[in-house]
């Protein structure tokens, strides 16, 4: 409890013109990867309840947007996978929409190493359409640690984001942390504290009007080793963010192990 405290008291230890806010994926990863021979694929969906309510910029609010995002990982070796992403939105006036792909590559500690903590490193990249973010080409990379300790699990993604074509290539790196806080009270639900921020470029971190920070009380359903359940409310307090957003994660591991002949 102590270190989950304390590195949400340095998160906000930071906080001294954040990036066009995103709600499409909306997770903390933890540092173990997809299995060898086996494929995740999530739907997350994420709406916005209360959000930005004009277009600026040419870019389409947010309010009452509901954003649909597929996600399929496979799973290479022990120590790596590959992620892909396809982004869309529906809301009145524009109908349903395809916003984006992007690729993720992740590579991870080997558990053979015994590493107290679990970590990996995520790069992602990828096209959204200018309708939807004024960034349209973008590149991240995200460090993961986490922690599992009874009933007690830890999670930091202290992400650094780069746009490659767009108005912010001029802010140049971004930094956009999250944290994970939960507890298992039972065998199959898991409660706990979501946090995601954006507290713009490293070289001149924004005011705190400006950034975009959310938390999410979140609850996930361990029914299965092969299901991925996740359900939150989000609160976003600053200016910058979208106030209310209402997400939810279902995902469902494939295996294809070879089957072995019985004799």
């Amino acid at each position: 409890m102590k270190f989950a405290l304390t590195v949400l008291i340095v998160i906000g230890g930071l906080i001294p013109m954040a990036r066009a806010q995103g709600n499409y994926e909306i997770q903390v990863y933890a540092a173990e990867t997809v299995a060898p021979r086996s494929t995740m694929v999530e739907l997350h969906s994420n709406f916005t309840a209360d959000g930005q309510r004009k277009t600026i910029g040419g870019v389409a609010p947010t309010n009452h947007a509901e954003h649909e995002t597929v996600e399929i990982t496979q799973g290479i070796n022990n120590w790596s996978e590959v992620g892909i992403y396809i982004f869309t939105s529906e809301q009145s006036g524009l109908g349903v929409q395809w916003v984006g792909d992007h690729i993720r590559p992740r590579v991870r500690v080997p558990e053979k190493w015994r590493w107290p903590v679990g970590v990996s490193l995520s790069t992602e990249a990828g096209y959204q359409r200018a309708l939807f973010s004024p960034d349209t080409w973008t590149w991240e990379i995200r460090p993961i640690v986490d922690k599992q300790k009874g009933p007690w699990y830890f999670a930091v993604n202290p992400a650094l984001e780069r746009t490659w074509h767009g108005p912010d290539v001029k802010l140049g790196i971004d930094f956009s942390p999250a944290v994970k806080v939960s507890y298992d009270f039972t065998k199959k639900i898991t409660g706990g504290l979501e946090y995601y921020a954006d507290y713009g470029s490293i070289a001149n971190i924004a005011s705190l009007h400006n950034q975009q920070q959310q938390f999410f009380p979140a609850i996930d359903l361990n029914v299965s080793p092969d299901w991925e359940i996740n359900f939150g409310v989000g609160i976003g307090p600053t200016a910058a963010t979208d106030h209310w957003i209402v997400k939810g994660i279902v995902g469902r591991r494939f295996n294809w192990g070879r089957r072995h002949k019985l004799h």
